[in-house]
């Protein structure tokens, strides 16, 4: 068991330099440091929500070297920007992997990221922490999953929409990538499990940094004239801002037809203008909401850190379901690498399975085998501040699947990928 620690120490004096005997002496620079890849994009339609991800893994990095570092060594942080490009984000990681030597890398938002990037792990053995909830139907061992899959967040809000608000038909819409697309066809399977006919499904993409949303959400109107219809969104982006901007233009509400987004959080709706959006719902396993003191001392440490780095928003930043997914899962690996007493890659990943720890949204657990983790899952309803009133939470922690059950009802799933060679 760990816990987080939000006062910051001293940094911890390191020992002597090593000297080679019998032949001219070289210290590499590294001998008390331990490099680590940061690698979100910083530009592009994906900045909006992914260097928010940059800014809270430096901070834990800096708790972290103030409280003495990992194994006595400093931990040094490299940041490389691929620029919502995802191809770029392949030959951003081997840089890490191959030219900087990271010990580990921590990265990502879409799937199409990291599944570009996802061959370089595994053709290296090196290890990535995905902190973003997503569509499953994978489980590398190069890749430790921290945030949530299908059945910890997908499902159970649609189940929600069926059961509470009485939803009967879906539009589905997304972004045109992987996410999305497989998404939905989860939420579909679901659907049609729970007897909702096909003709009461729709489902529609958009191109990344999509637009005009006015003839899409027009066609949403109409096909929530009969009432009891909602959205459920896999928007991903800065499309978001348009999409939600258009929803309130054309007079649509949360009562007429809500909305459940699977990527839309507080960080996002710092971008937007809230007060239409209220009563919108949206699907996660952590809130800033969660009234909890561990809570509150990290959303007050982050806006502390933004603040002191002059970091846009400052004080004002926000955090969220990603952002803390991001935060734990560098204390995971750090709590790995002691619990190994190594930096090895095969090693760390051992420790990692069955670690419990304490998130500041609360307790958490790394699944025994699947690089998955167990969270709470909860749904919330966006208020006039931006903030998320929490109106369902799960007992308990929620087992992660890697593999969808509605999508394969035979229990039969692929073997892990990767690994040692």
């Amino acid at each position: 068991m760990f816990r987080f620690e939000s006062k910051l120490h001293s940094i911890f004096t390191l020992g002597l330099l090593l000297l080679t005997i019998g032949m001219v002496g070289h210290v590499h620079a590294d001998s008390h440091e331990v490099k680590i890849g940061v690698l979100h994009s910083l530009s592009g339609t994906m900045a909006i929500s992914e260097t928010s991800l940059k800014d809270v893994v430096l901070m834990a990095v800096e708790e972290i070297n103030a409280s003495g570092g990992v194994l006595g060594k400093k931990i040094d942080t490299v940041v490389v920007d691929p620029a919502s490009n995802w191809p770029l984000f392949a030959e951003k990681a081997k840089e890490l992997i191959t030219k900087e030597k990271v010990a580990v890398t921590f990265g990502c938002w879409t799937s199409v990221s990291r599944k570009s990037c996802l061959p370089v792990f595994e053709e290296y053995n090196a290890l990535l922490f995905y902190p973003v909830q997503y569509e499953g139907e994978e489980q590398s061992l190069n890749v430790f999953y921290t945030a949530a899959t299908p059945n910890q967040q997908l499902v159970p809000a649609a189940k929600y929409m069926i059961e509470e608000l009485g939803s009967k038909k879906f539009y589905l819409l997304g972004t045109d990538y992987v996410f999305p697309r497989t998404a939905n066809k989860v939420l579909k399977a679901y659907l049609k499990s729970e007897g909702v006919p096909d003709e009461n499904i729709v489902e529609e993409y958009t191109p990344f940094h999509h637009q005009d949303y006015q003839t899409i959400v027009d066609n949403i109107k109409k096909f929530a004239a009969g009432g009891n219809a909602c959205v459920l969104s896999t928007i991903n982006g800065d499309s978001n801002v348009p999409f939600y901007k258009e929803f309130a233009n054309q007079g649509l509400t949360s009562d007429d037809c809500p909305i459940m987004a699977f990527s839309v959080a507080e960080d996002e709706l710092r971008a937007m203008d809230v007060p239409p959006l209220v009563g919108h719902l949206a699907a996660w396993n952590y809130f800033q909401s969660i009234n909890t003191s561990e809570n509150k001392a990290f959303v007050k440490n982050f806006k502390a850190y933004c603040e002191k780095n002059n970091l846009p928003g400052g004080s004002k930043r926000v955090t969220d379901d990603p952002i803390e997914a991001a935060y734990f899962g560098v204390y995971v690996w750090k709590a790995a690498v002691e619990k190994a007493k190594s930096f090895d890659v095969d090693k760390v990943r051992q420790a990692v399975y069955g670690l419990e720890f304490d998130a500041p949204g609360g307790k958490k657990k790394m699944h025994e085998s699947n690089q998955h983790t167990l969270k709470p899952v909860y749904i919330g309803e966006i208020k006039k501040n931006g903030q998320f009133k929490i109106i369902f939470k799960s007992e308990g922690l929620v087992s992660p699947d890697a593999y969808s059950t509605y999508l394969h009802p035979d229990g039969k799933y692929p073997a892990p990928t990767g690994g040692p060679k």
